[in-house]
């Protein structure tokens, strides 16, 4: 028997759904698809005027008909959340990324915009251009840059903005950036990464100096030539900070959403996104 009014609804156990959020470079002026054409050579041209991408599925049913939301499914009995997660990704957008992590789980009760009670619980990985490169085309799916992103179903831009907020902030104090990267990469290249991250241009010889004095990176001897440009050195990161950190992990650095307690001194970094984390 359908459950009649909004009191009524929200008295009912909450449905629990897997989403996915997914983010990759690609260059500017891919017009919606993360598949730019690239050279072949052993280390791409990635990022050099790389924004963070993200691609959504537009739904075909009510609530929400024809909006872009994140890919994602309900629980499976007998299976893993993680396992979940992969099932849900493969049936609606036909990607097979090589791991993925648990973000948060959502679960505002005014998310569902009135119907029943919703828990998301979301993964996330950060995909590599050649990884993005194998997953074929699918059918209502698009690629979309994260600051430039469509009319949404329920909270899921604000699970995208959140998503973003904590990469920007792990990229900062980790080797993440090489998620994107690669395990190999120029100097210009990570730079590239950084700046897509943080949706700002960078000084390229203040980064330089950072990244070298900061003692993560190892020059691996090769170089490699983009352009007219001179040999540029290989770099990777030490295998004492790519065991340090693992993607899903948490850390001190990092602070929990709007709505768990803060420290006054960073409080205003969320603040602005914690309000828009209400309603979608």
């Amino acid at each position: 028997m359908p459950i009649g009014n909004v009191s009524e609804r929200r008295r009912q156990p909450p449905d629990v759904g897997i989403s996915v959020v997914i983010l990759a470079l690609a260059p500017q002026g891919a017009e919606g698809n993360a598949r730019a054409s690239h050279t072949d050579q052993e280390l791409s041209d990635i990022g050099e005027t790389g924004r963070l991408w993200i691609p959504l599925v537009k739904r075909v049913k009510q609530p929400f008909l024809d909006d872009w939301a994140l890919p994602g499914g309900g629980l499976q009995c007998g299976i893993s959340l993680e396992q979940a997660a992969f099932s849900a990704l493969a049936s609606t957008t036909d990607m097979h990324p090589r791991y993925l992590e648990q973000l948060y789980t959502f679960g505002d009760p005014d998310r569902s915009s009135g119907g029943l009670p919703m828990v998301s619980i979301v993964y996330w990985a950060l995909v590599g251009e050649m990884e993005t490169k194998q997953y074929p085309d699918a059918d209502n799916v698009q690629w979309f840059p994260v600051d430039a992103l469509p009319d949404m179903a329920f909270d899921h831009r604000n699970i995208i903005e959140y998503a973003v907020w904590r990469l920007r902030n792990k990229i900062e104090y980790s080797t993440i950036a090489a998620r994107l990267v690669g395990e190999r990469f120029t100097l210009a290249q990570l730079r590239s990464v950084h700046e897509a991250v943080l949706g700002h241009c960078l000084d390229p010889a203040n980064f330089r100096r950072r990244m070298l004095a900061s003692g993560e990176l190892e020059d691996t001897g090769s170089t490699v030539v983009h352009g007219r440009s001179r040999p540029a050195a290989v770099y990777r990161y030490r295998a004492s900070e790519r065991a340090a950190f693992r993607f899903g992990t948490a850390s001190q650095k990092e602070k929990p959403l709007a709505g768990i307690s803060l420290p006054d001194d960073d409080a205003s970094a969320v603040s602005a996104q914690g309000q828009s984390r209400s309603k979608a």
